[in-house]
């Protein structure tokens, strides 16, 4: 078992990479994904998730080795298996399908509401849609909540 690292934010490690300061790297394993080590100077520290010092996880090797390569500059680095355990973190988010399904319906509403909205403003323009004079909006409105207000008499709720 590695002992527990030092760690290092996320934008540090890409202040010393812009400096051109980092020596190496090495991907290892933890359980449920990998980790990067950054070697800089005399010191190695792990990089830590985004607002906190725990370690940053990757789910899979080509992501964290992509991280190395594309945003620390780095083309070689070392990779340590030793700890790695695919099977050992669940990490499935159990509220991603209902958001994201939530987010479709939203979209779609968002998407059937503008049309309506259009298709008003359309209906204005080529006179299809004529204006309610106040006088027979007010009619209306007054028509609507006495047949409520019956209703609610009728049916006790």
């Amino acid at each position: 078992m590695r002992t527990p690292l030092e760690t290092i934010d996320g934008k540090a490690v890409k202040n010393l990479a812009g400096a051109h300061a980092i020596n190496g790297a090495v991907v290892f394993g933890q359980p449920g994904g990998f980790a990067v080590l950054v070697k800089y100077g005399a010191n190695e520290r792990a990089v830590a998730a985004q607002r906190s010092r725990r370690l940053r996880i990757w789910r899979n090797l080509n992501t964290a080795a992509a991280y190395v390569r594309d945003e620390l500059g780095l083309a070689r680095f070392e990779i340590d298996m030793t700890e790695h355990d695919p099977t050992a973190v669940e990490r499935k988010r159990p509220d991603t399908a209902k958001r994201q399904r939530q987010l479709h319906e939203a979209a779609e509403h968002d998407a059937w509401f503008r049309g309506q909205v259009q298709k008003a403003l359309d209906g204005v323009k080529d006179g299809s849609n004529r204006a309610i004079p106040e006088e027979e909006w007010t009619a209306r409105s007054n028509a609507t909540r006495v047949e409520l207000k019956r209703r609610i008499v009728k049916h006790g709720s």
